[in-house]
């Protein structure tokens, strides 16, 4: 049965990939074929600007701004409304401009993305939910009411026709009791103790919103934000926004204009949408209905954090069914692709708290993402969470993954410091790269200086764009040529990590945060010893890993043949009986801190003890030791010497590999490396557009070994070919 429905599987996304583009899909191409594109790469795998709308637009406007992005190395514009605009968002005048912008970027040989909404994040439509909507407007599971009693106290209340549940918690004790409240009256007398009873209901209730119909400018919740959770909702939305875009847009949709992006969709509140109780039972198989208002109290008891993990489980699924996959197959269905990133990636225990899970979410995005727009990385800290995007694309089989970048940084970026950001995240495997300038004393709360600006030009005609530190005309364009040089050729190939890390979802559901501290520990220690990793989470082992010769095979082709599972809490049944099958074939299990307590089945409520997997190995300190390191697979890069600042990437190719090295330390860096793959050495400048060869020499069957010489924050691009 397994074979059949992977058979499936791979059948499903050979159709899918058919009816792709090259830039869409994992390809095979031999590396004589990237010299054709390397010195001036198609416009789609190229670096794209943040394109501000504010002010007045016309088409005079337009033409001029479209000529000096160019002029800056942009091959494409990220087009979003502004605040001033004369034409409002969402109206047919601003479907207009939109469709003269795609007309003159199509002119000028450029690409034409458009954010999905009119502002961030995600999901308002200019406010049409709440003025024409009210019905699909977000909602929230919140305390409605606390009522204090002490010992011998009668409470007595009618409940209002939202109040769904409650619970009184003993502030003495800690313990807590469940009050029936399905009669509409709470009637309770209390024990002895000191008592807060707390009444859970459903309320409207929405993250806060930047809308640029907004006439304050201000964050603020007046445009509430869609549920989610309701695939009506998001079907209204489409409806509003993309189909009107294809009105207006038509034959350039996949052509000149390439998709929707989205921006931050999350929850500010636990989530609720109308069927929630209903999903829930028929998954899960029980009534959580009398136990919600107990997910809030001061202190969870055992009883109450498993259940909550159930129902994170629950809207985390129809998260991604009612709201991602849908606009994901709008945009497959209309030849064009949905982009997207969600809000704390830097942060996972508040990513996961706020957008469910984070690969179940991604699971069929065309590109997944991530932003770095606060200074999230920088060169006083680690900062590996751009691994979130990069893995999914590779267990998904996406060859995209894409960051959002700068945008609000406090401390404005030198060129080679932001070159230095960018490079931090395609080392880890982004390579979709979007920019945002933005001025260093604004912020995304403040109506943004965006480049170019839209205003109409002055006689006699000067360049409007705002210029920032890293955004200047003699210095900044040799980046955006090296940056489009380096995405297409990390858009090629396959990946080839062939360690896997396992990602703790499950235990951050159910409250464990010490496993977020040490997963970014073993993060952090597997790229200073150069060694690549992939995430992957339940999902992956339960529908898109395969097993294959003693390896675990994702949809990219790539084959992981050792799992570390940090510290956690928490494994599933399904993934756990799939690590037995890969140890019994030669994979390499390893414990990498204190191993699982539990073992979820359908629920978290009956979970059972882990089940032992044989040939397992536990490394108790938790930390990346030597012989930890021994275990591994061989890796595909040695050094000698090795230094924590330098990292690479590696990816295959049918004629050979491509290593991308970065010394993110400011010291220059000098070591004998031997890489895996034997063959002729070339050095990809992807600053000149230049291709040489370099010294190499073999070394055993499989082996090449060249002298690696990397100053402070430079990279190198190296071709292994056969």
């Amino acid at each position: 049965m397994k074979k059949i429905t992977l058979m499936v599987m791979i059948l499903l996304t050979a159709s899918l990939a058919g009816a792709q583009k090259a830039w869409q899909k994992i390809t095979d191409k031999a590396i004589r074929e990237l010299t054709l594109d390397f010195k001036i790469p198609p416009p789609e795998y190229g670096m794209i600007l943040w394109w501000g709308w504010d002010g007045h637009m016309s088409d005079t406007v337009i033409k001029r701004d479209l000529d000096r992005i160019r002029e800056m190395g942009f091959r494409g514009v990220m087009l979003e409304a502004g605040y001033g605009m004369t034409a409002e968002y969402l109206s047919p005048e601003w479907f207009e401009m939109v469709r003269i912008a795609v007309d003159e970027a199509k002119k000028r040989g450029m690409i034409v993305w458009i954010e999905d909404e009119g502002k961030y994040p995600s999901g308002f439509a200019g406010g049409k939910f709440s003025r024409e909507r009210p019905d699909l407007k977000m909602q929230g599971l919140v305390i409605t009411e606390r009522i204090d009693a002490k010992s011998g106290i009668r409470v007595y209340a009618k409940m209002p026709h939202y109040a769904l549940s409650a619970v009184a918690y003993n502030n003495t004790d800690k313990t807590s009791r469940i009050i029936d409240i399905t009669s509409g009256t709470l009637d309770w007398t209390a024990p002895e103790g000191d008592w807060r009873i707390f009444v859970a209901g459903n309320r409207f209730r929405s993250s806060q919103t930047r809308s640029v119909n907004n006439p304050t400018r201000g964050k603020d919740t007046t445009a509430s934000l869609m549920d989610y959770l309701n695939p009506l909702a998001t079907k209204q939305f489409l409806s509003w926004t993309h189909e009107k875009y294809k009105e207006y847009i038509g034959d350039e949709f996949g052509k000149t204009f390439m998709g929707f992006m989205g921006d931050e969709p999350d929850f500010a509140y636990t989530p609720w949408t109308p069927k929630i109780l209903e999903e829930f039972k028929a998954r899960k198989g029980y009534d959580i209905k009398p136990f919600l208002a107990s997910f809030f109290l001061p202190q969870l008891s055992e009883e109450a954090k498993r259940m909550k993990a159930d129902y994170w489980d629950v809207w985390s699924d129809l998260f991604r069914d009612n709201f991602f996959t849908v606009q994901a197959d709008w945009c497959r269905e209309n030849n064009i692709e949905y982009i997207v990133h969600l809000n704390h990636e830097d942060q996972l225990p508040g990513l996961i708290r706020s957008s469910g899970d984070f690969f179940k979410n991604m699971r069929n995005v065309g590109i997944p993402g991530v932003d770095a727009i606060w200074a999230q990385i920088w060169m006083d800290h680690v900062a590996d969470y751009p691994k979130l995007a990069s893995s999914a694309a590779h267990l998904y089989g996406k060859p995209r993954a894409f960051t959002e970048s700068f945008a609000a940084y406090s401390y404005r970026p030198t060129v080679p410091e932001a070159k230095w950001v960018l490079d931090h995240q395609l080392v880890r495997g982004i390579n979709f790269v979007q920019i945002m300038f933005m001025s260093a004393s604004t912020s995304r709360q403040a109506p943004a200086p965006q480049l170019p600006q839209a205003k109409p030009i002055q006689k006699p005609p000067v360049p409007t764009v705002r210029r920032t530190s890293f955004f200047q005309s003699d210095t900044f364009p040799p980046v955006a040529q090296y940056i489009n040089r380096a995405t297409f050729l990390l858009s090629q190939g396959r990946p080839s990590a062939k360690v896997c890390v396992y990602f703790p979802t499950l235990s951050f559901w159910y409250g464990d945060n010490e496993a977020n501290k040490n997963l970014l520990g073993l993060s952090q220690q597997l790229t200073e010893n150069q060694i690549d990793f992939d995430f992957a989470d339940e999902q992956a082992f339960e529908s898109v890993l395969s097993l294959r010769n003693g390896a675990f095979v994702n949809l990219s082709g790539q084959e992981y043949k050792a799992i570390i599972i940090p510290s956690i809490s928490v494994i599933s049944e399904t993934a756990t009986g799939k690590l037995k099958e890969f140890a019994k074939e030669g994979g390499k299990v390893i414990y990498c801190g204190r191993r699982p307590l539990m073992m979820t089945g359908k629920t978290f409520r009956d979970a059972t003890e882990p089940a032992e997997i044989p040939g397992a190995i536990t490394e108790p300190s938790g930390k990346l030791t030597q012989d930890m390191i021994d275990l591994l697979p061989e890796p595909d890069v040695k050094l000698n010497p090795s230094s924590p600042q330098v990292k690479y990437l590696c990816r295959k190719f049918p004629d050979g590999e491509l290593y991308f090295f970065f010394n993110e330390g400011t010291a220059p860096f000098s070591s004998s490396a031997v890489l895996e793959g034997k063959g002729k050495a070339q050095l990809w400048d992807a600053g000149s557009g230049d291709i040489k060869r370099i010294k190499s020499r073999s070394e055993g069957p499989d082996k090449t070994i060249i002298q690696l010489d990397l100053k402070g924050w430079e990279t190198k691009f190296v071709f292994i070919r056969r």
